[in-house]
């Protein structure tokens, strides 16, 4: 088990790494909402791509011992949510990640670059 939402942040953005994913932006939304420390949001170039990536984060972190509490459009693949609780990941295909803006929606949370 990861023992801070800053490493469980820095975990998944990782293993998104690794997988390829693009644009990897962590927000740090604590002190905005009461349910996370972090939105975790990065794309997967397709619908494939972005399943991969999601396979991957549940695959390693359940080998770590953290299961996610939900997950969400997975099975379409164009905006995956998988809820950690500390930490939020969402995952886009590019023009899903455009329609939404999610980093524009959330401008005022202090985000940083991963990879």
């Amino acid at each position: 088990m990861i023992a801070s939402s800053e490493g469980l942040a820095q975990r998944i953005a990782q293993v998104a790494s690794d997988r390829k994913a693009r644009d990897i932006r962590v927000l740090d939304v604590g002190s905005l909402v009461g349910y996370t420390d972090y939105f975790l949001i990065c794309s997967g170039g397709t619908e494939r791509q972005a399943k991969a990536i999601h396979d991957a984060i549940h695959q390693a972190l359940k080998d770590e011992g953290q299961l996610p509490a939900r997950v969400e459009g997975a099975r379409e693949a164009r905006w995956i949510l998988m809820d950690y609780e500390d930490c939020v990941v969402h995952i886009f295909t590019p023009d899903t990640r455009a329609f939404y803006r999610l980093e524009q929606l959330w401008g005022e949370a202090p985000a940083r670059s991963v990879g």
